[in-house]
């Protein structure tokens, strides 16, 4: 299981997941360019000592991260807001790539495309979307549960 963030838009929200990613040994792949100094100040403290732990790597472009996915052969499975399928009906497989889109934009077109799933967190109707840290941290502990992965905590 790995997670990947599409163009992260805000450092605070990177810190928080290299921290979920920390704690749960998942890897978390960054998908370039960012919409920050990726060693400003605001992500090392929403990743506080977590982050030295995470296993993280940076790719230079969407085209640079498809080259790695297609190396692990792992299937990309998109979070959105405006998927129809429910993240509880969902079969997770425990190689998965859970892929988060940028906070203002999500995902262009080409990248939902090269997506083998698409699945949502279910909310209250007339609400939009979660802070992408929370979104990464239900719908992780949800593939994680399903695949058994959780240990016994």
């Amino acid at each position: 299981m790995r997670i990947a963030l599409y163009q992260p838009d805000i450092a605070g929200n990177v810190g928080a997941i290299l921290r979920l990613g920390a704690c749960m040994a998942v890897p978390v792949e960054i998908i370039e360019p960012c919409g920050f100094v990726f060693d400003d100040k605001r992500l090392k403290r929403a990743a506080m000592d977590y982050g030295p732990l995470a296993e993280m790597r940076r790719h230079a472009d969407w085209e640079a991260f498809q080259a790695f996915r297609k190396c692990l052969g792992a299937r990309l499975v998109l979070m959105s807001a405006h998927a129809p399928a429910s993240i509880y009906r969902t079969e997770f497989r425990d190689d998965d790539i859970l892929l988060m889109g940028s906070e203002s934009a999500g995902v262009p077109p080409h990248v939902r495309d090269a997506c083998e799933l698409a699945t949502t967190i279910p909310m209250a109707p007339g609400l939009r979307s979660l802070n992408i840290s929370v979104a990464t941290g239900i719908a992780l502990g949800e593939a994680l549960r399903q695949t058994r992965q959780l240990g016994d905590a």
